[in-house]
């Protein structure tokens, strides 16, 4: 009986890798599935006839599987598995006696046969002792290091910020996430431990939106740490003790629209005109996610009424359309010359009627609007004519801005018009100024530079992080003010940021055509030199628990369009890799001006794109919740789209791990010293299994002086430092819930070093929700 229903398992599997095996060859792909489909066959009818042949079959497929994946895929161990696992878990089935001693034959002189184990076993043996040795192998790890010690004399951090403190979203105007401590090294930092944690109360609601997320950096000014929640609550903690202050809510309210329920920092202010202590001579500005921006007393906590309408500011002023729900602020403004500086995100592809992505500066003190520059509308950006409004559904700025005092100008990552997928009846400056990088006018608003990092963005690929700024020693030894755009393609933009010009070359590539009727495409595309876009996919690529998914996912892949990098959308389907998701996003990377290095998180995520014609999309459901992922209606355009992950049949990415690096660069050369897979599959799976694949994450890295940087991010729920000069693991923290922000670090009047995250989850990536604030210091 045990053999009988051993033949059945085997005939079954022969029919599934058969059947997909043959469907996969009609579309070009492998003809591996097919032949294992017989082999397993052949094998099962000689398990029903009981004759010994079946192991000596069974044994020559899985030389050959073993043949086949290795020449695939090499000795990566994380692609063998798929391929051999259930193969090589059935064959030691074979091996047991109850199996192995029912096969046979008798001859005519009635003497019996037994079945041969050997050429069996040696099979499974060879397939272990490779499974084995790839364990220890990891074929896709770059391994190197990044120069150490300072290249410049003088390092200008931007700004003027106390060593141990952090003003700003990216501690200093500059966007760096470079802090100058260094009491914590690669020697001491294993001694860290928890200094004190603080809740905040706003957790995820059942009534909430996919995307409910914490992302915010804190900032702290001399004793004290102000930082914002997703529901926008305010709050003032004392950096020492992690005791509130001072909590103030917004009262900001629900709304199922919302794409996005977050909000990544406040901006503090310190009027210069106004007596120390009196009421609101300091301020923290809050963004909320019903598009206002309103000023607080940093001191108390209490409305500064004295700004705009009682303290207010109504962002969605101007606007031809406001829906409730599409539009709203999730990045903290800058402040600088007396002007709040303030872009908003606009929802993706809910309609062709939606906000302006226009950015504003206001008066810090009184909130009067004193420029806007429009990307529909660039050339015009005095303040905006009462009865008139802004260009609907321009490209608009959700991330964080950089500005340098010194060459007066703020430099804003812009996004791309919705709807992201259909480029139809786009105007001569939309073209020119979406997925963008552009540098204005600290005083007029008016466009110095622009550098576009996609040519008629046809996928998202808004430039997603605060471009970082430092000083690079040029090839004359003087310094070179530069500015390091990273971007959703993994492209990192090394420009200077006087003219926007690039100080490592960009080049223009063919990108592939066939764009759908009403639309088309660039003939080509630009890409930087210093690049993290990974190699196009092939089927090879594709992945799965089992070779089963993989199967699925292989037939899926030749299923969809795609032609490598930027296919367009199409009503089939099409791949796009890397995703929207980003290879880099909002996190941006962290830079050591001193030493030119950066240090970033690369993740590789594939996505796809397929348009709906408007007559195929259903009504929206009345208690329908906003999101990027699913059918993304696009009211009033001839098409919607679907979009979503790259995904198997059991819910994980179809395309081989990593999915997830830790990666560093020298920014003098443009090479790329290090490369190493970054996170575990402990909160990935239903077991809490430690095994280092590589895993998505969201969020940003932060260097510290004494050579460690610190990154949460990853879909573990860790906090890790890793050496600068390496990218090694030097530890890590078991955190609550994800650590989905950037961490920051400060110091105490005592002179301690502390390291801070904020742990509170992250919507779309599944990581569990929190409201945690988490500060570390050395062990004394």
């Amino acid at each position: 009986m045990l053999i009988f229903l051993t033949a059945i398992v085997f005939a079954l599997i022969g029919l599934v890798l058969g059947g997909g095996g043959l469907w996969l060859i009609m579309l070009g792909g492998s003809w591996y599935y097919a032949i294992a489909g017989l082999g397993f066959l052949i094998t099962a009818f000689l398990l029903f006839a009981r004759r010994g042949a079946a192991l000596t079959i069974y044994a020559l497929l899985i030389l050959g599987t073993l043949g086949w994946a290795i020449w695939e895929v090499g000795f990566d161990w994380w692609q063998l598995g798929p391929r051999g696992g259930v193969i090589i878990l059935l064959g030691l089935w074979l091996l047991l006696p109850p199996i192995r001693r029912g096969l046979g034959f008798a001859s005519p002189t009635g003497e019996v046969y037994k079945a041969s184990a050997l050429t069996l076993g040696v099979a499974v043996l060879a397939s272990i002792a490779v499974a084995g040795y790839s364990m220890t192998q990891d074929p896709l790890d770059l391994a190197g290091e990044l120069p150490v010690g300072t290249t410049t004399a003088a390092v200008d951090l931007g700004g003027n910020v106390p060593e141990g403190e952090w003003h700003q979203y990216g501690r200093t105007p500059y966007g760096q996430r470079f802090s100058p401590l260094a009491q914590i090294t690669p020697d001491n930092v294993g001694k860290l431990k928890v200094a004190w944690q603080y809740q905040t109360g706003d957790v995820k609601r059942p009534d909430d939106v996919g995307e409910t997320t914490y992302q915010v950096t804190p900032i702290k000014i001399r004793d004290t740490l102000y930082m914002c929640t997703p529901h926008n609550l305010a709050i003032a903690l004392d950096a020492a003790s992690g005791q509130e202050k001072w909590k103030f809510d917004a009262n900001s309210g629900m709304n199922p629209d919302r794409q996005h329920q977050t909000c990544r920092g406040v901006t503090y202010y310190a009027d210069p005109a106004a007596v120390a202590g009196s009421p609101c001579a300091e301020r923290v500005y809050l963004p909320t996610a019903d598009a206002r921006l309103i000023a607080l007393d940093a001191a108390n906590g209490k409305v500064c009424e004295t700004f705009a309408d009682k303290g207010i500011l109504h962002l969605e002023t101007g606007m031809k359309y406001n829906p409730a729900g599409y539009y709203y602020s999730t990045s903290p403004p800058v402040i600088t010359a007396g002007k709040i500086i303030i872009g908003g995100a606009v929802n993706d592809n809910y309609s062709t009627q939606e906000q302006s992505g226009v950015i504003r500066a206001f008066d810090v003190n009184t909130g009067a609007l004193i420029w806007n520059w429009d990307s529909g509308n660039p050339d015009v950006t005095t303040p905006l004519p009462e009865g008139q409004t802004y260009m609907t559904n321009s490209p608009n700025s959700w991330s964080v801005f950089s500005y340098d005092d010194k060459l007066n100008l703020v430099y804003i990552p812009l996004g791309n018009q919705v709807p992201d997928q259909l480029g139809m009846g786009r105007s001569e400056h939309v073209e020119k100024y979406s997925s963008s990088i552009v540098a204005l006018d600290i005083t007029t608003g008016a466009v110095r530079w622009v550098r576009q990092t996609v040519h008629h963005d046809l996928w998202d690929m808004d430039v997603p992080a605060q471009p970082v700024l430092l000083d690079i020693t040029g090839k004359d030894g003087q310094p070179v003010p530069a500015l390091v755009g990273p971007t959703k393609q993994g492209d990192l933009y090394v420009l200077d940021r006087r003219t926007g010009e690039p100080i490592i070359p960009v080049k223009e590539i063919p990108a592939p055509t066939g764009a759908i009727a009403e639309d088309f495409t660039a003939p080509t595309q630009p890409i930087s030199d210093l690049t993290f876009s990974p190699p196009p996919l092939t089927d090879k690529n594709m992945w799965g628990v089992t070779m089963f998914d993989q199967l699925a996912c292989r037939i899926d892949f030749k299923r969809l369009k795609y032609e490598g990098r930027y296919t367009p959308p199409s009503l089939e389907g099409s791949l796009i890799y890397p995703g929207n998701f980003g290879t880099f996003n909002w996190g941006s990377v962290a830079v050591d001006p001193e030493r030119q290095v950066m240090f970033g998180m690369p993740t590789y995520l594939a996505f796809t794109s397929r348009l709906v014609p408007r007559d195929q999309i259903p009504p929206k459901e009345q208690d329908q919740k906003g999101s990027e992922q699913g059918l993304n209606r696009n009211d009033g355009a001839p098409y919607g789209v679907f979009m979503g992950p790259f995904l198997g049949p059991l819910g994980i990415p179809c395309q081989a791990p990593p999915w997830g690096y830790v990666a560093g660069a020298n920014l003098k050369t443009g090479q790329i010293a290090y490369k190493h897979r970054n996170g575990t599959v402990h909160d990935m799976t239903p077991l809490p299994l430690p095994f280092k694949v590589g895993v998505p994450g969201i969020g940003g890295p932060m260097i510290t002086k004494g050579g460690v940087v610190f990154l949460g991010a990853a879909v573990d729920n860790y906090i890790r430092a890793y050496d600068l000069t390496t990218g090694k693991v030097l530890w890590e923290g078991r955190l609550p819930a994800g650590g989905q922000s950037t961490p920051m670090s400060y110091a105490t009047d005592d002179g301690t070093q502390f390291v801070l995250i904020v742990a509170g989850g992250h919507g779309s990536v599944g990581t569990k929700p929190g409201d945690y604030v988490i500060a570390y210091t050395l062990a004394k």
